[in-house]
């Protein structure tokens, strides 16, 4: 799933020890404009410290993510796991050729009324 939003707030850094080896996740919120009202999605960032460093709150950003439910105990827990993040691309003004003259209006001739020409044949 991919989504745009904006970052909200930046989470603080947990970091563990498992069987497998060392691990640090971070934990981003993004907020999302729907209209009239806007949304807040928690993001979690696993093994990926360089990936939030770029991030700054306030910018706006294309976040792709996998959304995994688990039950343990009985209870469902989800998480939403970034797998990309790119910077929205602001769309820039075209910029001005500059080997273009200006365009220049001609004037009107309004003195003397144009005179039909008639080059149809008899």
């Amino acid at each position: 799933m991919e989504f745009e939003g904006t970052v909200y707030k930046i989470l603080p850094v947990t970091k563990g020890t498992s069987a497998r080896g060392e691990w640090q996740r971070q934990d981003v919120v993004f907020e999302m404009n729907e209209g009239s009202f806007t949304r807040k999605i928690c993001v979690t960032f696993f093994n990926k410290p360089d990936d939030v460093a770029r991030l700054k709150e306030g910018a706006a950003y294309n976040v792709s993510v996998n959304i995994e439910s688990r039950e343990y105990n009985g209870r469902w827990y989800t998480d939403v796991r970034a797998w990309r993040i790119q910077p929205k691309q602001q769309e820039a003004a075209p910029a001005p050729m500059p080997d273009m003259p200006p365009i220049v209006e001609e004037p009107a001739y309004a003195s003397a009324p144009a005179q039909e020409v008639d080059d149809l044949p008899f």
